[in-house]
């Protein structure tokens, strides 16, 4: 693929130790299987940890679709209080959330970067844009899904990625429902299929 089919491309130049050229690797055609842990911080919940997997499928260099898992729990403090002074269980708390979403991912940049001016890493940086279901007691109906991600490859095979997703849902806590925005922040790591690209 030339480098003239991808977005912000420029002649490689050295910028505080980040390259700015064509990619070195090809994705197209390759798989990709990530593990990923971090915060998942709900509006009308509490935050609580976030676990999860992904597998995605590079159909070209520019595009790629996901399909990912997350865990984490659902607690409240404010749940908490009501239920001690009223004796009323609104919600069972600490009980599990689990998100089944997909994501379209489009690679915005890319480029490399020099440490000590000596190896070179390559880098990437992609939107976000999907769906899927919150299964969980105060959840209802479908989740829309966008956001950004970063990865940064060491050598052919392997790359840390970091991600941050916007997840709209609504949402029943003490009779109360609404449209909220649930964040969910990642780091976690990415094994590509062939080895050899």
């Amino acid at each position: 693929t030339s480098s003239a089919s991808r977005p912000l491309r420029a002649s490689s130049t050295m910028v505080s130790g980040m390259l700015l050229g064509a990619r070195a690797e090809e994705e197209a055609g390759r798989h990709e299987l990530s593990g990923m842990g971090g915060l998942y911080a709900s509006d009308l919940l509490s935050s609580s940890y976030l676990v999860g997997g992904a597998y995605t499928f590079h159909f070209s260099e520019d595009l790629g679709l996901e399909a990912s898992f997350g865990y984490a729990r659902a607690k409240s403090s404010l749940v908490r209080i009501v239920e001690d002074d009223t004796s009323f269980t609104a919600l069972r708390l600490n009980t599990p959330i689990y998100i089944y979403e997909g994501h379209l991912l489009w690679s915005l940049a890319y480029g490399k970067l020099r440490w000590f001016a000596s190896s070179i890493s390559r880098f990437d940086m992609y939107l976000a844009f999907g769906g899927g279901v919150t299964d969980n007691q105060s959840a209802q109906g479908l989740t829309g899904s966008f956001g950004l991600g970063f990865k940064l490859y060491f050598g052919e095979w392997f790359a840390v990625r970091m991600d941050v997703r916007d997840q709209l849902l609504q949402q029943e806590l003490l009779g109360q429902s609404e449209i909220v925005n649930n964040l969910a922040a990642t780091l976690g790591f990415s094994i590509f299929f062939p080895f050899a690209a």
